[in-house]
């Protein structure tokens, strides 16, 4: 186990090495507008029952929707640097959204400071919002996390989480949208 923290760690790094520079720059247009979206995310999703209907666009469509960071990390299985996400941080009450398709993944209730550089979540919203595979990139053996409406990368989920799950969603902020409203019933 302890190794395996250790090989995630440096692929991490590598990872990060490997980022051009201008992917680690701050907000741009793109971002501003997927930011401003996240409170429509919100609203849609306590409109109905939210639709996990395929949503499949061309790189052209998605390079115009998304930041380069977004694009790198959700449609290329990038990886931000550590303790670089704007949400790595984030204590507000509220919903994670996926970037590309704004269907809502995880919960600030199931969030906690993994001290892994990256936001964390015991569980997601609901467990089909969700899809798990095998990834052996990097010489490692791990598992990836995607957004099952879109297929976004998300990050990874590891099992040296906190109870109830003892799961970690490893996630990267450049694949989420946040809004300011829970959207689990009282």
């Amino acid at each position: 186990m302890l190794m395996n923290r250790y090989l995630n760690s440096l692929a991490v790094l590598l990872t990060g090495l490997f980022l051009v520079g201008g992917m680690l720059s701050g907000c741009n247009p793109s971002e501003e507008r997927a930011s401003s979206r996240a409170a429509e995310f919100a609203a849609a999703a306590n409109e109905g029952p939210i639709s996990l209907e395929k949503i499949e666009k061309s790189d052209e469509e998605w390079k115009t929707q998304l930041s380069e960071m977004q694009y790198h990390v959700t449609r290329q299985k990038g990886t931000e640097s550590a303790f670089s996400g704007r949400f790595h941080k984030n204590h507000e009450a509220g919903t994670y959204f996926c970037v590309c398709c704004g269907l809502p993944l995880f919960e600030s209730e199931t969030k906690f400071d993994s001290k892994t550089g990256w936001p964390s979540f015991w569980q997601p919203l609901k467990k089909e919002y969700v899809t798990l595979h095998e990834d052996r990139s990097w010489g490692l053996n791990r598992t990836e996390v995607s957004c099952t409406r879109c297929d976004a990368h998300l990050g990874h989920v590891f099992s040296d989480g906190p109870p109830p799950t003892n799961l970690r969603y490893c996630i990267n902020s450049a694949a989420l949208e946040f809004a300011e409203e829970s959207l689990l019933s009282d």
